[in-house]
């Protein structure tokens, strides 16, 4: 299948469960479609960009290793996506991602994130956590940014900064998932000093 097929294809795809569910199992059983996928993605004018983004979201939650065999296109791909329904998606594979990279049950010890992905996924966290987005992938930054906190010194501060800052204009949703961040901050910040 190449891309013009795979977009075909993806224009019958819509939000329902099964009509996902259908075309991440042709994507899970092709995985040379990943890199195409990705660069559907990528191209915020196309119509069905959003809706490949919610694919590779779907393979993701099912299995990541497709994801970390293309780890390097899917990266590059981030400063890319602009489009809101694209970036929901998107800082949820991030969010898989990292916590996979700091787990103790790792789906593969092959595939460690490099110190340059690392970077590009704490770039385009913080971008999402104070641009203007709906709550989801502020969300989803805010998990991605307190675990990679743990290995990148400076990140925890500014976190902490930003959520201070921002948490009396968030939403309710915001300020929830702000107020158990600190939480976790703050616990950690006596035994940083």
């Amino acid at each position: 299948m190449n891309k013009l097929e795979l977009c075909e294809a993806l224009n019958y795809v819509t939000a329902l469960r099964e009509k996902r569910s259908k075309m991440a199992s042709i994507i899970e059983a092709d995985q040379k479609l990943i890199p195409i996928l990705i660069d559907i993605i990528k191209d915020d004018i196309n119509p069905v960009s959003c809706k490949a983004s919610w694919i590779l979201e779907y393979v993701a939650n099912k299995d990541l290793q497709p994801i970390l065999s293309h780890i390097n296109t899917f990266v590059d791909s981030l400063s890319f996506i602009s489009l809101e329904s694209s970036i929901r998606p998107a800082a949820k594979i991030c969010e898989l991602l990292v916590l996979n990279e700091f787990s103790n049950n790792k789906i593969s010890h092959n595939h460690k994130l490099t110190n340059a992905q690392l970077n590009t996924i704490t770039e385009v966290a913080f971008d999402w956590l104070i641009g203007e987005h709906k709550v989801a992938p502020k969300a989803y930054s805010m998990t991605i940014l307190l675990w990679l906190g743990y290995s990148i010194s400076w990140i925890h501060p500014e976190l902490m900064q930003i959520l201070k800052q921002n948490y009396e204009t968030g939403s309710a949703a915001y300020k929830a998932r702000a107020k158990r961040t600190l939480k976790i901050l703050e616990k950690r910040q006596p035994s940083e000093n």
